[in-house]
This record gives C-alpha cells, sequence and structure tokens, in this order.
C-alpha cells in the first residue's frame, strides 16, 4: 500500500508506530544537519525530520525535493522537540527511514498556501492546484457535507431522488437556453434544462407524491458574482400540499442545516409580503442583520419650495444611528456612491441630529430647525443619528435607497458574514410588466398559480398588475437562496395563463402539449421549490461568491480558462451536424 496514515491524523499517541506517509511536498528547511520536509495531503500536514548523521544520503535526497513533488516516507513517529500548536500534527514528527520520490512536479505559478499570491485569474487557470489549498477545498467539503445533510432530510421525510433528462425541448419563456443541435435528427436541437420544471409536475401527475433533485442546470445569460451558466438547484416538488405544508417542510431544511453546519437553532421565520418587503427595505430579498427600513417622507417636505422634493413621486430615507458625526468628505462619498451608474441616484440629501439636539442639513436654505425637526421625528431619529434620504419615481428610488442602506449596513459592519437573518417573502406579484415589450411576462414562470381570491382577476387585462401569486422565496442574508409555488394543476385554469401571456392555442400546444395532456389524467395540487445550492453554500461560508464553491467554474465571461472552452469545433463535425457557421472564429 502507498499509506498507511493520513497527513492529518497522528499524534503523541502514536509514538513508535512505523507509518508511511503519501503526498505532496507543502515545503522543506535545511538546517544543516537536519533537514525538515512539511507533507501535505487533503487532510493535513506532517513533518518528515532526515538527520544527516543517521543517513546521510537519504537526507541529501531529501534536499533535492521540489515543492509540490509527491512523496512517499516511511518511518518511525517520534516526539517534535519544536512543537508547532498551529496544526493538530504539531507534537510528532516522522524519523524518515525510506523515502520515494513518486512523481516529480515544476515549480506551480502561485503558492499553495491559504493566502496565495496568485490572482483569480491565474488560479482559475490552475484551478487543480487552486483546489490544493485548504480554503477551496474546505469549501468543496461544505457542499459535500450540506449535499449529503440534505439528501437524508428529504429522505427521511418520504422524497424519492429521481433523475430528469439533460435534453430538453427549448421554450421561450425565462432565460436564454443552451442548444444542442441534434445529428440524427438534422435542423432540429435539444436544450440544456433551466430547471426540471415541467418533469417534476409530470412526476406528481405520476403519482410519486414527493420528488427531489441536486441537479445541474444551464442557462445562457449574463454573469456576475453569484451566477454561473451552469449551477446546481435543490429541486424540489410536492402532491396534496398547500403554502404552508412546503413552507414548513423547507424552513425545517434551512434550520437542520443551520443547527448541524452553524450550531444555531431558529424559531419560526419572519414571513413579509413583497409588497411590504419593497415598501420597507426596497428589495425582494431584504437583508434583516439589521435595521434602517425606509421612512416615507412626502407629506413632511413638501411646500418648503425645495422642487426636488415637491415634485417627486416618493421622498423616502433611512436613520444610520450615531453618524451624525459623519464628515463632509463621507457625506460626498455616499453622495458619489448614489450617483454611480449601478445606483442611479441624482443625488442625496443628509440631516445630521447632532448629539446636542441641533439639526443641520444639506437643505438648510429651504428648511427651517422645526421643519427639520419634523423630518425627524417622522423618520424616528434621534440626537446622534444621521438621516440619508432620495427622491424620485417610487420604485425606481426604492431600489435606489436599498443600495444605499446596503452601503451604510457595509459600512457599519452590520453585515456580519456570520450573523444569520432568514426569512419568507411571499405573495409575489403573478405578472410583471415590461416597458421594452409592451406585454406582461411570469414573474416566475407559467406555471404557478394566482392566490385563489385574484384568480378571477385574469379575466380583466387593467388588473393583470394587481394579481398575486401564490408563490414564496427564501432570503438569508440579502440572498435569495430558494424560491418556488403553488403550481397550476388544472387544464382549463393552466389555458387561461398561457392567453394571460400572449400564448396562442397552438404556441401553447407545440411547446408545453405533452404537459397540458397529462393534466388530463387526473393532476393532483401540488407545489414545489428549488434552492439555488451553489449560493446557500457560499452564504453558509460568508463568501461572496459562488464560484468558491464549484470545483471548475466559468470566469465573468462564462469561459473555462483551464480547459480553453468555448471553443471552435472541427467543420467535419459542423457538417455532421448540418449547421453553418458565418462567424469568424
Amino acid at each position: 500500500m502507498y499509506r498507511t496514515n493520513t497527513c492529518g491524523e497522528l499524534r503523541l499517541a502514536n509514538l513508535g508506530q512505523t507509518v508511511t506517509l503519501a503526498g505532496w511536498v507543502q515545503r522543506s528547511r535545511d538546517l544543516g544537519g537536519m533537514t525538515f520536509v512539511d507533507l501535505r495531503d487533503r487532510y493535513g500536514i506532517t513533518q518528515l525530520a532526515f538527520n544527516m548523521e543517521t543517513d546521510a544520503a537519504l537526507c541529501e535526497q531529501a534536499r533535492r525535493l521540489g515543492r509540490e513533488y509527491v512523496v512517499q516516507a516511511t518511518g518511525r513517529v517520534i516526539e517534535r522537540s519544536s512543537k508547532n500548536t498551529k496544526i493538530p500534527t504539531g507534537e510528532i514528527e516522522i524519523e524518515v527511514a525510506e523515502l520515494n520520490v513518486l512523481n516529480e512536479a515544476k515549480t506551480p505559478p502561485f503558492t499553495i498556501e491559504d493566502l496565495s499570491d496568485g490572482g483569480d485569474d491565474l488560479r482559475m487557470r490552475y484551478r487543480y492546484l487552486d483546489i490544493r489549498r485548504n480554503p477551496v477545498r474546505q469549501n468543496l467539503e461544505l457542499r459535500h457535507r450540506m449535499a449529503m445533510l440534505v439528501r437524508n432530510y428529504l429522505s427521511d421525510r418520504h422524497f424519492l431522488e429521481v433523475e430528469t433528462p439533460m435534453l430538453i425541448k427549448s421554450t421561450p419563456e425565462g432565460a436564454r437556453d443552451f442548444v444542442v443541435p441534434s445529428r440524427m435528427n438534422p435542423g432540429e436541437f435539444y436544450a440544456l434544462p433551466q430547471s426540471p420544471q415541467q418533469y417534476k409536475q409530470l412526476l406528481m401527475v405520476s403519482g410519486l407524491d414527493r420528488y427531489f433533485q441536486i441537479v445541474r442546470c444551464f442557462r445562457d445569460e449574463d454573469l456576475r458574482a453569484d451566477r454561473q451558466p451552469e449551477f446546481t438547484q435543490i429541486d424540489c416538488e410536492m402532491s396534496f400540499v398547500d403554502q404552508e405544508d412546503v413552507l414548513q417542510m423547507f424552513e425545517g431544511l434551512i434550520r437542520h442545516l443551520l443547527l448541524e453546519l452553524k450550531g444555531l437553532q431558529f424559531g419560526p421565520f419572519p414571513r413579509i409580503t413583497w409588497h411590504d418587503a419593497m415598501r420597507r427595505f426596497g428589495s425582494d430579498k431584504p437583508d434583516l442583520r439589521f435595521g434602517m427600513e425606509f421612512q416615507e417622507v412626502n407629506d413632511v417636505v413638501r411646500g418648503h419650495g425645495f422642487g426636488l422634493f415637491d415634485s417627486a413621486e416618493l421622498v423616502v430615507g433611512i436613520v444610520a444611528q450615531g453618524c451624525a458625526d459623519y464628515t463632509r468628505k463621507q457625506l460626498d462619498a455616499l453622495t458619489d456612491f448614489v450617483k454611480r451608474p449601478q445606483v442611479g441616484a441624482g443625488g442625496m440629501v443628509y440631516i445630521k441630529y447632532n448629539a446636542d439636539g441641533t439639526l443641520k442639513s444639506s437643505v438648510d436654505k429651504f428648511y427651517d430647525a422645526d421643519a427639520l425637526r419634523a423630518i425627524a421625528d417622522r423618520m424616528g431619529a434621534r440626537p446622534g443619528d444621521l438621516m440619508l434620504i432620495l427622491c424620485g419615481p417610487a420604485m425606481k428610488t426604492r431600489t435606489q435607497l436599498c443600495a444605499l442602506r446596503l452601503e451604510m449596513g457595509s459600512q457599519l459592519g452590520l453585515r456580519d458574514p456570520q450573523h444569520f437573518a432568514p426569512l419568507w417573502v411571499v405573495d409575489f406579484p403573478l405578472l410583471e410588466w415590461d416597458d421594452e415589450t409592451q406585454r406582461f411576462y411570469a414573474m416566475h414562470h407559467p406555471f404557478t398559480a394566482p392566490k385563489p381570491e385574484d384568480e378571477a382577476l385574469l379575466a380583466d387585462p387593467s388588473r393583470w398588475g394587481d394579481i398575486r401569486a401564490n408563490a414564496y422565496d427564501m432570503v438569508l442574508n440579502g440572498n435569495e437562496v430558494g424560491g418556488g409555488s403553488i403550481r397550476i394543476h388544472d387544464r382549463t385554469l393552466q389555458n387561461q395563463m398561457f392567453h394571460t401571456l400572449g400564448f396562442t392555442d397552438e404556441q401553447a400546444a407545440a411547446q408545453f402539449g405533452f404537459l397540458m395532456d397529462a393534466f388530463t389524467y387526473g393532476a393532483p395540487p401540488h407545489a414545489g421549490l428549488a434552492f439555488g445550492f451553489d449560493r446557500l453554500c457560499s452564504v453558509f461560508s460568508g463568501a461572496d461568491s459562488i464560484r468558491d464553491f464549484i470545483a471548475f467554474p466559468k470566469n465573468n465571461a462564462g469561459r473555462d480558462v483551464m480547459s480553453g472552452s468555448p471553443s471552435p469545433i472541427a467543420q467535419e463535425q459542423l457538417d455532421e451536424l448540418c449547421i453553418k457557421v458565418d462567424v469568424k472564429v
């Protein structure tokens, strides 16, 4: 065998044992009469000791070892004279009697250390080396452990793990599909699934009752830190349930993960409606780790001659407690922040409520002390606080103030990644209007059921914007980590939903005919939810990017810089697939 033990398990209890270890050379130290080599594997680091007086040839062999050489060492476990309390194996070392080089290695392009000197691009190019580093390996271990906890939790509650097809029919709604040509059917294409949505509904029609799958999904959309062209979902569906059943089941799953992985216990998660979330926080995924709820002040700021406030649809602000001592430089920086193109505000008004009770603002020209105090009273400010106010079109201004709220939360250290604040956001709009195409789209997908009390509004196009969906999102620390809905299981209602979205009967039949036919054979009431598994892992670890939790991720351009994909394919392959490429590559 190559090894009797790993590099992370030997302790003082193993003194005197003869062991064989195998791994990679982390570093070596030549002290003249002694040479020490740190040997690393997935499980830890163990120090190897070579004594010039005992075996000069072996010591010379050790001196020639380079970083990342793969070696095998056999020797006796002895107590270290100079102990390293920073590692679990730091009280012992191996007095090596035999050393075998299993494979030499080139000097790596960056150091295989926790704090590497390699930038993101370089480490992505050599991802197989990056995974040797503890932080990346630990992220993948967290992902594995979370997956096992999810599987066991759902299996214990009678969910069946069922694989659904990877080659499916393309649908026009939602994000762009990745398409796959069919050699056997020239001119026709499969799509890679954006989710297993229709198949999991068919599994409910089939009577399986409870389904789940930790499944790879694909979306050809613009990328950012928390998006990848291929990603993983914890995809679930249940029959004969209402919204409360679903929320209880999957709130239980997140509670289970928080307890097992973080040692945290939670009571019932708070629930707020989509409209309340937008009104109070300007976001459908509010970060509840801190306050700074929005305060609307339209009525108390109008009539003082300040045109921007007088004409604005919405004037709204937040209170940053204890920040009245912000300097002009800090306030100018906040103003510059909200003016960034990513935020898009025209400016910002501030009011300082000084510790002595006086008030000072950027609009003193229009508001006297009494007027400023009325604003402070409306916003619930106290001496020592800072008020930050934006104005403009209602929805746009709320979104801008949300960005400012999160920026203040970060500046004040209120967004601790190890503090967890879960909640449910419910009662989303069923439909959302798109100004560019001048039509309504499904906010979630076409299979989401409206609230029963709003179902009649489908007959009145002027009320479509008022229809609430039987939909829900799980939010954790300002991240949407999961979402789902009660599904439409009635063919007549599903047809009505397709018509609302602009489908003709022929288009609906062509795209979704097999699902609609299935509904004629007794579809049970059913509902589901999908968690973004990569995102869930990143939130639990307190990381900003999901890429850290994917073994071989793509970069921000959707490219795998390690393997060089996507890449051109041979003309013979294109001819076989009946594909003509006009773009020069």
